[in-house]
């Protein structure tokens, strides 16, 4: 078992420096003098040795060496790390969750094989392949194993419906399951369009020209892409959907590195959206792929970037496929924007001081006041048209900056949002009240229009958080400030799971504090004042 773990460590280590410029004679004498080691602690260590753990731990401190961004996957967690990236699974098709030690599935993805089958949402998952797995503490990595598979393949399902007195089985045959990276697209003023952008995949591109078309039939005359939390993806899809909003044959990125060469990513063809006006919103969570674009569109003068300050990560990494199924994901270059921007955040300090960035810059300020922020002259840029000044060396500085709003947060909303009691009384609320629920409200416009979260069900709210927490208190003050926006999350939680994603944004984007602004900035013409350059 050793030599299995020296062979897969080595291999490792020696792609790891030799892509980092380390002379291959002193990578193989350090593999010598670490083959010695495992030498004696085969032949002699006390204790038995874990030799599949020991190469992930091994090889995940040696590129701790390396750079914040640069990471290893296992074997078993390669295929999960790239459904988003790729954006598709082999799957059952539902969305689920683990509910009191149950299998609860909480949506059907429209077309995929469980709703083609008869699958419900509020159905109870008892058995997978007649292997019981309810009340035995069922974790979610579990029943990713036992659904997933290869595609044509079948599973055998027995759920527990309401109303139905036996159980019902279903034979269901695996397919390619579309993970969307476009949560929402909608008209959130007669002229302005919103889509809400989470990820960078191999189907953004699409999805995004899906969401300009749709928005742009209702009328659509300025679009609003939100990046919020959105921590990047394909430096590829980055390109293409900047060349949506580009136009000509303009820099999008370029990046290089001690053995990449520069290489230049530009706008190669008409996009759909190149003369409207644009605002891009970002925060402290948007990241990588969603900072090119942000960048490129900053840069050119193209749009408004409105939010707070971007996370920072300017590092390209390149996945490489390992002989034992594992994967690499290893820093080849440094990316930067149009006008030359480099904005990775310093590392080479500390790691842990780097993975706390977001609680120092909380304890500074920033996420209040912009004044709080402080760049050197030295990572000062001009844009490209008007010669703004824009910064490098720490993320993207928004043009419209917009603080954290921390109205309706107390500890009583801190309390219940950190233990999950929304989304969870959503689902036991549904599993008892779900056909009432859809007879009340046949369609997403009533419910919007009409549902309210009146006493009785607030009542029946807090007997379930006190049910779940026999220690959990509150005032009837400590209510009132929290009160909309518990009313509110509690809506968007309920329009989630009985529609999706999308309907859950229109309710929950009322208390986007972000949004609010680039909405003010559109309709007040505080867009038009910035004097942008037209495309």
């Amino acid at each position: 078992m050793i030599k299995t773990f020296f062979k897969t460590f080595v291999l490792t280590v020696m792609v790891a420096f030799s892509n980092h410029g380390i002379a291959q004679e002193t990578t193989q004498t350090n593999s010598q003098r670490f083959a010695e080691i495992l030498t004696y602690v085969d032949q002699i260590y006390v204790d038995k040795v874990d030799d599949h753990k020991l190469t992930d731990h091994a090889i995940r401190s040696l590129l701790e060496e390396l750079d914040p961004h640069s990471s290893y996957i296992s074997k078993e967690d390669v295929n999960d790390a790239n459904e988003t990236i790729n954006g598709s699974f082999v799957g059952i098709g539902i969305r689920f969750q683990i509910f009191k030690d149950t299998l609860q599935v909480v949506q059907t993805i429209a077309g995929g094989p469980s709703e083609r089958v008869g699958l419900m949402a509020g159905d109870r998952i008892v058995t997978i392949a007649d292997v019981n797995v309810a009340g035995i503490g069922l974790k979610n990595n579990e029943v990713r194993e036992k659904l997933l598979g290869e595609k044509g393949t079948k599973v055998k399902v027995e759920i527990k419906r309401n109303g139905s007195s036996k159980n019902i089985f279903f034979t269901i045959t695996r397919d390619k399951i579309p993970v969307y990276s476009v949560d929402a697209y909608y008209m959130v003023r007669p002229e302005i369009g919103y889509v809400k952008l989470n990820s960078f995949s191999r189907t953004s591109l699409e999805e995004i020209r899906e969401g300009i078309i749709s928005l742009r039939e209702q009328g659509m005359k300025y679009l609003i892409v939100d990046l919020q939390d959105n921590g990047g993806g394909l430096l590829y899809t980055a390109q293409k959907i900047a060349d949506e909003f580009l136009s000509g044959d303009k820099l999008i990125v370029y990046s290089e590195g001690e053995k990449q060469p520069r290489s230049e990513l530009t706008a190669v063809r008409k996009g759909l959206w190149e003369e409207g006006k644009l605002v891009i919103l970002t925060n402290e969570s948007t990241a990588s792929a969603s900072e090119i674009l942000s960048g490129a569109v900053q840069d050119w003068d193209r749009g408004l970037i409105v939010g707070r300050r971007t996370y920072g990560k300017g590092l390209v990494q390149r996945p490489i496929d390992l002989q034992d199924g594992s994967q690499l994901r290893l820093t080849i270059a440094r990316y930067y924007t149009p006008s030359g921007r480099f904005i990775q955040k310093p590392y080479e300090d500390s790691k842990e001081d780097y993975r706390n960035d977001f609680t120092r810059r909380y304890e500074h300020g920033e996420y209040f006041e912009t004044d709080s922020i402080k760049f050197p002259d030295s990572l000062k840029h001009n844009t490209l048209v008007t010669k703004r000044t824009v910064y490098g060396g720490g993320g993207i500085m928004p043009d419209v900056f917009v603080p954290l709003d921390t109205a309706g947060i107390n500890d009583m909303y801190r309390v219940i949002a950190r233990s999950g009691y929304v989304n969870t009384f959503g689902l036991d609320y549904l599993d008892k009240n779900r056909k009432q629920m859809e007879k009340n409200y046949p369609d997403f416009a009533t419910f919007k229009k009409n549902f309210e979260c009146d006493k009785r069900f607030m009542e029946d709210f807090f007997k379930y958080v006190k049910k779940e927490n026999k220690d959990f208190t509150y005032t009837s003050d400590e209510y009132k400030y929290c009160k909309d926006l518990l009313h509110s999350r509690l809506k968007a939680s309920f329009a989630r799971d009985l529609w999706g994603s999308s309907e859950f944004y229109q309710i929950y984007n009322d208390n986007n504090e972000i949004l609010q602004k680039a909405i003010e900035v559109l309709e007040k013409n505080i867009y038009d004042k910035m004097n942008l350059a037209t495309n």
